[in-house]
């Protein structure tokens, strides 16, 4: 019995400033996740995902996260994911500084 599909979006990096991205309903790319494309069904998100892969002027490296529907939008189901989502972990910098509005010292 095959798996049932899981929701995904297309995510990936920005060519030139390598920030997180994820591809949008209207077929452009946004740094955050709540507009990002959920893709229910398996054979869309294979097409979606090849016509991501073939802007390479725009993404680096797109692939299909698993996402869950949340409050907010879609949600990752993976901790790689939501550290993508939320930038650089190490220290304030980034999407986290942005968000805080605090600088690290």
């Amino acid at each position: 019995m095959p798996r049932a599909f899981t929701p995904k979006v297309v995510t990936g990096n920005a060519l030139l400033e390598g920030d997180v991205i994820y591809l949008t309903e209207a077929d452009g790319w946004s740094r955050d996740l709540a507009e990002a494309e959920v893709l229910d069904d398996e054979a869309v998100a294979q097409l979606r995902l090849l016509d991501a892969q073939s802007r390479p002027g725009e993404v680096v490296g797109a692939y299909l996260a698993d996402v869950s529907p949340g409050a907010n939008g879609p949600e990752p189901t993976h901790f790689r994911e939501d550290f993508r989502r939320t930038g650089p972990s190490n220290y304030s910098h980034g999407k986290q500084e942005q968000r805080s509005g605090t600088e690290f010292s």
